[in-house]
């Protein structure tokens, strides 16, 4: 599949961009960039988005096939063990988007990083998360709590706790998919009580938490891409398959005529700042639940690619996604690119112009 004319120079400029970021950040992890200089504010372990790090060095490497892309990208990933027994949902989003791109280039047993265990390749790392992940549910909650990795209450609900500990889970065998299921649809009836966190104490049970905003369009976007995730398993009642198709319809897979492609960062104030990375996010939601049997993929991949093209017409500047919304509620980085921005950016090109299936990552 060529895809359309402009989605494959599009993804050779956010991929060139990324090998210029990986000689700027060393063996650092890029977390946003300046729009205006194009420099990156780095952390040390890549914190919740390191993941997203690794994998577009994975599309890069899949995209070119030099050996000089393939050991970056199994260097970076290597680094990513070290949050394997960290107190984090987010070790869905680090070690399953770290680690799920490596596509036809990897895993192998050259996939580690020097002088790390050689027996850590991508593959390994991620089945070794995915056992640990699963002995982190808390079965009276049916979830992984948010954690307290990154100081606060550790028995939080969030939307982005949702994403990539789908799939992590799910491969961990049935009781892996069992969590993962209990896991997602916890979040979802959560979430569509009117609150994007929610926070449980002993005898008054769950609480809903202002931040991040009900109207967090990030937010959405997450539970869709996990929503679609689930359906690509959904192979039992385990995953109560029409509750998340209806769970799909309303996260928006099938807006109205004129609703925005590119959304703000906060639904409740349009006139703030947009957010390029929802948008790229949800348009790889859409490519996955298109991919699925029976699914309305003429209208679903209309949309993503809408939405991509929109991306790449108004918000790409030499190969970087701009206006992406790190926090609006503090003011952090709200119009700059972020790293997950360019990787589910680059993931949606990957999927139009046939480099990678959308259900593979």
């Amino acid at each position: 599949m060529p895809g359309p004319a402009w989605a494959g120079p599009a993804l050779h400029a956010v991929l060139d961009r990324a090998a210029l970021t990986r000689a700027e950040v060393g063996a650092r992890f890029p977390l946003f960039a300046d729009p205006a200089t194009g420099t990156w504010t780095t952390t040390r372990r890549g914190a919740w988005t390191g993941g997203f790090w690794a994998g577009l060095l994975w599309l890069r490497a899949r995209h070119t096939g030099a050996a000089e892309d393939r050991e970056a990208a199994a260097r970076c990933t290597a680094r990513l063990a070290d949050w394997v027994h960290a107190d984090t949902a987010t070790r869905g989003l680090i070690l399953w988007y770290g680690t799920a791109s490596t596509g036809p280039v990897g895993p192998t047993e050259t996939d580690a990083a020097p002088g790390a265990d050689p027996g850590l390749t991508a593959e390994a790392l991620r089945a070794r998360a995915g056992l640990v992940c699963l002995e982190a549910v808390d079965p009276g909650l049916g979830l992984v709590p948010w954690g307290a990795a990154f100081g606060g209450p550790r028995l939080v609900a969030r939307a982005d706790a949702v994403p990539g500990l789908v799939p992590l889970l799910a491969a961990a065998g049935p009781r892996g998919a069992e969590a993962a299921a209990a896991h997602l649809h916890r979040h979802l009836d959560l979430c569509r009580a009117g609150a994007m966190a929610w926070r449980y104490a002993p005898g008054t049970g769950w609480r809903p938490l202002a931040e991040p905003a009900p109207g967090w369009s990030r937010g959405r976007a997450w539970l869709l891409l996990a929503v679609a995730d689930a359906l690509a398993r959904a192979d039992s009642e385990t995953w109560r398959p029409d509750r998340l198709r209806r769970a799909a319809a309303w996260l928006g897979a099938f807006p109205a005529p004129g609703d925005a492609l590119v959304p703000p960062a906060d639904t409740a104030g349009p006139a703030g700042p947009l957010d390029t990375s929802a948008a790229a996010i949800t348009a790889v939601a859409l490519l996955k639940l298109a991919a699925l049997p029976g699914a309305d993929a003429e209208r679903l991949t209309g949309r993503a690619t809408a939405v991509l093209h929109r991306l790449v017409t108004a918000h790409l500047t030499d190969g970087r996604l701009l206006d992406g919304c790190y926090d609006a509620a503090t003011g952090t980085a709200e119009r700059h690119e972020l790293v997950w921005g360019d990787y589910f950016l680059a993931l949606g090109l990957a999927a139009l112009t046939g480099l990678v299936h959308p259900g593979d990552v």
